[in-house]
């Protein structure tokens, strides 16, 4: 049985191929995370940039997301995509 199998597989009687795998798979869970989280952050940047009103908020928003990454790219989308997209509620 060759090697690539046997990793594929986890049945390697000594266990080593079985925790190579665990931590293949492990590392490409973590990667395809990175990525979105990535991708997530300069959605958010885009947004911040090209959805303030003023001048002021632009710089103030791209700080906050560009410095703090995913947790300002969170705090961002929670704070003031969400808040733009509500409907006023009529009183």
């Amino acid at each position: 049985m060759s090697p690539a199998i046997v990793l594929l597989a986890q049945n390697d009687p000594s266990g080593a191929a079985g925790l190579l795998g665990g931590l293949a798979a492990f590392g490409i869970v973590a990667w395809i995370l990175a990525l979105l989280a990535t991708a997530f952050w300069l959605w958010m940047l885009i947004d911040a940039v090209v959805s303030e009103p003023t001048t002021e908020q632009k710089i103030l928003w791209f700080l906050v997301v560009f410095f703090l990454h995913f947790i300002g790219a969170l705090v961002y989308f929670f704070v003031r995509k969400a808040g733009r997209t509500r409907t006023p509620s009529v009183g």
